[in-house]
């Protein structure tokens, strides 16, 4: 058996007609996921994503959220080199009128940020799929 389950707090936060993602790189392959981050030992759901979405985009103040909107759970073979099991837990938010010209990441896996129209999501690899 594996390690226990991980639970990743995460949000689709809107700003205007578009959705806020992060890049990520592994060694030649770019993919996407919504900002956010793991559940620490003691801490609230709400409150896990607050402080990541401080850590990841560098929003301090709380930003309004709903939900959870979706759960869902990725699992990794156990013969693949990472193999680990993850509980997405997913929450939506509105950027509203903050400005997004001075989003920045204190995480050194966060490689960037884009927003996007739901239109150029399809051609976007998202994680979880």
């Amino acid at each position: 058996m594996g390690a226990e389950p991980r639970i990743r707090v995460s949000a689709i936060l809107r700003w205007h007609d578009r959705v806020l993602l992060c890049r990520h790189e592994k060694p030649g392959k770019e993919y996407w996921l919504l900002p956010g981050g793991g559940v620490n030992s003691g801490e609230s759901l709400v409150d896990a994503l607050h402080r990541e979405l401080g850590e990841e985009i560098g929003i301090d103040e709380d930003v309004p959220v709903e939900g959870p909107v979706a759960i869902v759970d990725s699992i990794a073979p156990v013969r693949s080199f990472a193999a680990k099991h993850v509980v997405h837990i997913i929450f939506a938010g509105d950027l509203g009128e903050r400005s997004l010209d001075a989003v920045t990441s204190h995480d050194a896996a966060v490689r960037g940020h884009r927003l996007f129209t739901v239109d150029e999501l399809d051609g976007v690899v998202l994680h979880p799929p």
